[in-house]
Order: structure tokens, then sequence, then C-alpha cells
């Protein structure tokens, strides 16, 4: 599992401060989550390729998380796209993108298909192979989800010196990593377990987006793997969350607490504060194992489930010369 940190700040965008927007992969595939003004220019800044999306998860109406979307559709229809393009997300969705198309006289090359959501209960929006996601139902000034993705467990891992030494033929590999017994040496049926070894454990990974501090949320994340959650203020601004709907990084770090969550991300800051120090100080004393999300920053999570000092910082790349 992978997770590309697009944006992470709150409100308008500035010269350095990028609304919310991240990128998944689990395997090989990957999603886009949240998509706020200029995600595209953000990651073409990054080089992050974004022509694989099949689904991108839209958590609510608030520009600074979905007004990039008729952007990059657009960019989309500009390079030729033919795969067809999910988008989940509030009721409402459909109507201000098709609206958007409508009036610039846009026409897609592609299918644009709408998954619009207005459940308060958590429901089951995607599920193939790879990922199972369900939403997770926030409070917040207008309707809004969080998602939930939950790893599928993946094919078994092929042993190959094993294989080579009882005498399995390479066609039979692909069979061997699906689970079944194959045959070895002078046609001997070979058990799987001899020639392949378990799967890497499965990950999961909550974006709880906007909401305000909701002590029953972790019921619905228990023993997530990683989970990222707003932080917009911190306590000395807790006389604004009843107003904005928003948490603090102590709330925060509570939910990861409750959960007994392998990992904290904190995000969505406000850009009403010069360092982010303060957000980590104020949550590793509830829930210890907390990092900063920062514009660029990619968190690798590798099959050993070693899931501390593990992200790096995208350089943005060079612009290239004109002629």
């Amino acid at each position: 599992m992978k997770l590309s940190i697009v944006g992470c700040h709150s409100a308008t965008p500035r010269r350095f401060h990028n609304p919310t927007s991240q990128v998944l992969e689990l395997r090989d595939q990957v999603y886009l989550i949240d998509c706020g003004e200029g995600t595209q220019v953000q990651l073409r800044r990054f080089g992050i390729k974004f022509t694989r999306f099949s689904h991108i998860f839209i958590s609510h109406l608030h520009g600074d998380h979905f007004y990039g979307l008729i952007g990059l559709i657009s960019t989309f229809s500009l390079l030729k796209r033919t795969q067809p393009l999910t988008i989940h997300g509030p009721k409402g969705i459909r109507e201000v993108i098709e609206l958007q198309l409508r009036l610039s006289n846009s026409y897609m090359q592609f299918q644009l298909h709408f998954n619009e959501l207005s459940g308060k209960e958590p429901q089951v929006v995607l599920d193939n192979d790879t990922v199972t996601v369900t939403t997770i139902p926030l409070k917040h000034r207008v309707y809004t989800n969080g998602y939930l993705f939950k790893e599928k467990v993946g094919q078994r891992v092929l042993d190959y010196p094993a294989a080579v030494e009882r005498g399995v033929d390479m066609p039979y590999y692909n069979k061997a990593k699906q689970g079944h017994d194959v045959p070895g040496k002078a046609g001997v049926l070979i058990s799987n377990t001899e020639v392949t070894k378990d799967p890497p454990e499965p990950w999961s990974y909550a974006f709880c987006s906007d909401t305000m501090y909701l002590p029953q949320l972790h019921e619905q994340i228990m023993d997530v793997d990683v989970l990222y959650h707003e932080s917009t203020f911190t306590q000395k601004e807790a006389h604004l969350l009843s107003k904005t709907k928003h948490s603090t990084a102590a709330q925060a770090a509570q939910v990861a607490h409750d959960a007994r969550a392998g990992q904290l991300i904190l995000g969505h800051y406000s850009t009403r504060y010069t360092s982010k120090q303060p957000f980590l100080d104020e949550a590793q004393p509830i829930f210890g194992n907390v990092v900063l999300a920062r514009d660029g920053r990619v968190f690798h999570f590798d099959p050993h489930r070693k899931i501390e000092n593990h992200f790096t910082d995208l350089v943005p790349l060079k612009p290239q010369p004109t002629v």
C-alpha cells in the first residue's frame, strides 16, 4: 500500500498550501480521494501519474474537496481517455459536473458514471478483487462521508527454489499461487503449501475527512492499520469547533487511540498556523504513533507491516526548457 498526499490543507489554497487530495495505491489499483482545487496541477508537479484512476471518491461538496474535479475530467477528455470513470460522492455531484460539462460544450470520449450517496449508515460503494470500500458517515456542515478501504487477501507467494526442487514446471506457477496442488517430478501431485508461502497480510486505510469529533467513530474503523483524520485546529482554537464542525489534533488522536489504529496521519490544517509542530505535540501524548501529512509526502507500507519512519517527500519536477 502507498499513500501520496497531494494536498492536506483546509479552506483556500495558497502558494505552498494546497487543499485536500490523496492518491491511494493498493496492489495494482490506484484511487483518488477528494479533488480540491489545483489537484491535477499538483499531480503533475510531483510526477504522480493519474491516468490509471478508474474510481474517484469525494467526501463532500465543499470546494476545497472537489473544485478540482471538473478540471481533471476535462483533462482526461483532452488526453483521449477511453477507460470508464466512476465518481463516488454526495447526491448533487452529478448535477454539478454535468452542468459544467454542458455549459462548456464539453464532450467525453469515455463513460462517466456517478454513484451518488445520501445514506446515513455505512454502505459498500466498491467491491472488486483487490479491495472493499465502505463509507464512513461523518458530521460536518454538509453531508459528508469518509471512506474505509480494506484490502483483500492476495494470491499465495511462489517459493521458487522449492518449486524447482520439486520439479514443478513454470506453466503451473500461477495455478500454485492460486492455491491449487500441482504436479511435480514424475507427475506426482505436490501440495500447494510445499511450493508457496502465505500471502502478505492485507492493509486497511480509513480516510476521515472534515468532521466534528465523533466519540463513536472508532467502532467502525476498529483495528484499522492507518487512519487519516482531519485536525483543522489545536485545542487553543477549540471555541471554533461548534461553528465549523471540525476537529482538533487531540480529538483525532483520541479516535486513533479508541480504534486501536496502527498509525495516525494528521491533516486538513487551518492555514492560520505557520507551524505544524503544535499539532504533533498535541496528539502524541494521546496516541504515540502519529505523523504529519504534508503536500508531496508519500507513505510507503511494505508487506512486513513496518509503519514507522516510512515516508518520503517528493521533490517538485523541474520545468522543461522551452525552445
